[in-house]
């Protein structure tokens, strides 16, 4: 059974960094991609950034896009966000996600969930 564990997230004041980790187990991924969403109370699910498994292809939202780098380890096994800079408005629980497309950013086509993992940024 595929499993996606987070973690990483916490409390950090604004201007601060985090680093979130993604842990897969269960199955050995050859393509498609991993993807970093997040969901801020009230709010819907967000893109916010993918990297293509074979570590060709990365994209970022606009909103985080100068300040979060997303990486995978060589092994295929685990996916990173580092988030740097943060603000309050990157509050929300985040998720991580394998995805059987390499270039999309639409949460439906994603196949593998995590549990999310909590980031508060305070100002």
């Amino acid at each position: 059974q595929v499993q996606l564990v987070e973690s990483g997230g916490g409390l950090v004041q604004a201007g601060g960094s985090l680093r979130l980790s993604c842990a897969v187990s269960g199955r050995t991924f050859s393509s498609g991609a991993m993807g970093w969403f997040r969901q801020a109370p009230g709010k819907g699910r967000e893109f916010v950034a993918r990297i293509t498994w074979s570590g060709s292809g990365t994209a970022y939202s606009d909103s985080v896009k100068g300040r979060f780098a997303i990486s995978r380890d060589s092994a295929k096994t685990a996916a990173y966000l580092q988030m740097n800079n943060l603000n309050a408005e990157d509050t929300a629980v985040y998720y991580c996600a394998h995805g059987r497309f390499a270039y999309t950013e639409n949460p439906a086509v994603y196949d593998y969930w995590g549990r999310g993992t909590q980031v508060t940024v305070s100002s």
